[in-house]
């Protein structure tokens, strides 16, 4: 008999339930009238928009303030970065020409090349050192201008 009891239980707990239980919930539409409803001011309320408003306003400045701030940090860093790398090119560039300049300066270069378009060493009185102190200042010095021509072959 109790074995019974429970193949009976088991079957009922096994059935299927229903979709929906009792009434269907029908909802209608009802037109509401609100054109005679007047709104009382509440001077409290006001005051307390107006005070939150002022303070929401005031944060907002404030954040964005910060904001501008960081964005222009940001972008002046990147700025600086970027004048660095400028500036350590036009180092090089610098270094490179010093370079260039002191070996076209170089004496042996220049009476090489003197040599190659027929130049000649000055003979003695030729040369007359500009930075030399006078010996005589009260002696009369005669003006005169020198001139050279050199012609390339």
């Amino acid at each position: 008999m109790a074995a019974a009891a429970i193949a009976v239980q088991s079957t009922v707990r096994n059935r299927r339930k229903p979709c929906w239980n009792g009434t269907p919930e029908i909802y209608f539409a009802k037109a509401i009238d609100n054109s005679r409803l007047v709104k009382i001011e509440d001077p409290k309320r006001t005051r307390e928009m107006r005070q939150f408003g002022i303070a929401l306003g005031c944060l907002f400045v404030l954040v964005m303030t910060y904001t501008w701030q960081h964005f222009k940090a940001i972008e002046y860093g990147y700025k600086v970065e970027s004048l660095k790398v400028e500036r350590d090119g036009l180092l090089d560039v610098h270094r490179a020409l010093r370079l260039e300049e002191a070996s076209l300066r170089s004496p042996d270069r220049i009476d090489k090349l003197a040599r190659e378009f027929g130049m000649q060493p000055p003979q003695a009185g030729q040369v007359i050192r500009m930075d030399s102190p006078v010996t005589d200042a009260g002696s009369p010095e005669v003006a005169s201008a020198s001139l050279s021509v050199i012609s390339i072959p």
